[in-house]
């Protein structure tokens, strides 16, 4: 069972000048391997998140 949850948003879209999807930032992937990840590569994932998100 997971205990860290999708930052999914449905707000699919991949910025071509970035690589990452517009609504939950992360990049194709860390979206394609989320299910495999662990928690603490999830919690990776979350902390480059929150550098990539705009101020």
């Amino acid at each position: 069972m997971t205990t860290v949850p999708s930052p999914c948003n449905n707000h699919c879209k991949i910025d071509p000048h970035n690589g990452y999807c517009r609504g939950c930032y992360r990049s194709l992937p860390e979206i394609t391997s989320w299910s495999v990840m662990t928690d603490e590569e999830k919690l990776a994932v979350y902390a480059h998140i929150s550098e990539r998100r705009p101020k």
